[in-house]
């Protein structure tokens, strides 16, 4: 279903590939609105060196310069790579006029300049969560996050199951204090490309940070840790390794577990190995797999800012969770794992008898929209089994014939044709809209 060009890095669906696009943008903005979050959306635009203060994002940034520009313009501009960033910087700016704890959702395009591949785009839409709070934020909502974004997956069954994923980065950066490395952030990030280049490669890169080869190796016993209780703080204790700051990350970690136990069991699990490269994380932190396609990386991650909103005097201190809206809809469209119904919204075409009836057929169309029936009129006065075809084509499953002894209805999937009025004649629920189903579902209804 989606459409390659020349111009890679920027998706572009054909129709029904755009309709499973909104189904998963209906679905979470549903879901984020019945959790309380209010919708916003922030200018595309950020100073540059905003964002180069965020984490290892330099190279991926796409800088903005009008064409003809000259010297007086400003070029310090860069299109956002993540939300959150310019999440911060509206919080600071209208702080006076917002109403804390702030809870918002931002569904928007964002920019990276990174190679294409499979999931990782350079145009893509992201829809986020977070909470801001001011000076301190109740450790709660890390819980929060993870649970909202459960349902979301929840809500969408056409999707396999997903498992959010869960660390803390006071749990790593305890661990790695008591180890007495020096160089945490280098470590972090050695960690955080697990999953790309794996363990073997990764301790080279702790061996090269300057660890020890027993110090390399606790890091790596860590990040294999798992677990959906609190057994998860009995594993990391008994490797050996004591911090003040680690005890402290054990307990959020262990508290966001049990509370995503008991609302959504088998949703959340501690992951050990999450650490997540951007700079501003300074709690727990989230990643999302789907299950028979961990390879293809998180869908969905996120965590804890306690100082990334600041004006100096006031710190405003934040947790989020993103779904990348455009990486898991290439998952779907890709691996072929849903489809549209149809794809287009008409549930009926209405015939047209000749050129001079054309209005009574259009009246037919305005009695059905007027009540919620998606519906357009034949573009041609053709034969009825053309007619019929085109619909056929589009997917549309009922076809209107208009006539004075009185209008009837065609499914064209039976061959069932019925009298019918304008005013009354409704189809059934699941034909009214095209709904986004299992491709096995399709299959097997074909068959």
């Amino acid at each position: 279903m989606a459409r390659s060009t020349g111009l890679s890095g920027f998706p572009e669906w054909l129709p029904e590939g755009r309709l499973v696009e909104l189904e998963v943008l209906d679905t979470v903005r549903r879901v984020f609105e019945l959790h309380g979050f209010t919708p916003l959306e922030t200018r595309s635009v950020e100073p540059v060196d905003v964002l180069l203060r965020k984490g290892e994002i330099d190279k991926e940034v796409y800088a903005v310069r009008r064409l003809h520009a000259d010297a007086a313009d400003d070029d310090t501009l860069a299109l956002h790579f993540d939300l959150t960033v310019p999440f911060a910087r509206f919080v600071v700016e209208n702080a006076a006029r917002l109403d804390f704890p702030l809870r918002r959702y931002q569904v928007q395009k964002v920019w990276r300049g990174e190679r294409p591949q499979e999931g990782r785009f350079r145009e893509f839409t992201q829809a986020d969560i977070d909470i801001v709070d001011v000076d301190v934020l109740a450790s709660h909502h890390d819980a929060e996050m993870a649970l909202v974004m459960a349902e979301v997956f929840a809500s969408m069954p056409f999707l396999p199951r997903a498992t959010i994923h869960v660390n803390n980065r006071k749990v790593l950066e305890g661990f790695y204090r008591g180890l007495g490395i020096e160089d945490v952030p280098a470590v972090l990030r050695a960690i955080d490309k697990l999953d790309k280049i794996g363990a073997a490669k990764v301790r080279t890169l702790l061996l090269e940070a300057g660890l020890a080869e027993t110090a390399a190796d606790q890091v790596l016993a860590l990040a294999a840790i798992r677990g959906a209780d609190g057994t998860v703080a009995d594993k990391v204790r008994a490797l050996g390794v004591t911090d003040p700051l680690l005890d402290e990350g054990l307990a959020e970690l262990v508290a966001v577990v049990e509370a995503a136990q008991r609302v959504h069991p088998g949703a959340v699990e501690a992951d050990l190995h999450i650490a997540r490269g951007l700079d501003y994380y300074t709690g727990t932190v989230y990643e999302t797999t789907l299950e028979g396609f961990e390879s293809f990386g998180s869908i969905c991650s996120g965590g804890r800012y306690d100082a990334l909103a600041t004006d100096g005097r006031t710190t405003y201190p934040g947790v989020g969770i993103s779904l990348g809206v455009t990486r898991l809809v290439s998952l779907v469209l890709g691996r072929d794992l849903a489809r549209a119904t149809r794809k287009v919204p008409s549930a009926v075409l209405v015939a047209v008898v000749d050129d001079d009836s054309r209005s009574a057929s259009d009246a037919v169309a305005h009695a059905l929209r007027a009540r919620g029936i998606p519906c357009e009129v034949a573009p041609r006065a053709e034969k009825f089994g053309k007619q019929i075809k085109h619909a056929d084509r589009r997917g549309i499953p009922y076809v209107w014939f208009p006539s004075a002894e009185g209008d009837t209805v065609k499914d064209i999937r039976t061959g069932d044709q019925v009298g019918a009025e304008a005013a009354t004649w409704t189809p059934p629920d699941t034909d009214v809209l095209p709904r986004v189903v299992a491709a096995t579902d399709i299959d097997e209804g074909a068959s």
